[in-house]
């Protein structure tokens, strides 16, 4: 039984999917944590919870302008520029 499972899961076919699910199950985990130790809305500990509602303005602008943001704020948002301009502009 079990090495059935193991020959039906273990193929070379089957690895593109075991990828994408990996990648999504590590984009989601990356996000979590972010969320838990740099969202200033978020307290764990029960010091933190006690201080109630914070104006701390500052805190919250560096969590919502993070790095990639900056990366990618003057960029175009396509995913394939060229492409997109060779459809889009005929001649």
């Amino acid at each position: 039984m079990a090495s059935s499972a193991w020959s039906r899961w273990l193929r070379p076919e089957v690895f593109p999917i075991f990828a994408v699910v990996g990648t999504a199950v590590g984009i989601c985990s990356m996000q979590l944590v972010r969320n838990i130790s740099t969202n200033p809305e978020v307290r764990v500990n029960k010091q933190n919870r006690a201080a109630g509602v914070l104006e701390n303005f500052a805190e919250g602008e560096r969590y919502a302008e993070h790095s990639l943001r900056k990366l990618v704020r003057n960029k175009s948002p396509e995913v394939m520029p060229s492409v997109n301009k060779f459809f889009s502009n005929p001649k």
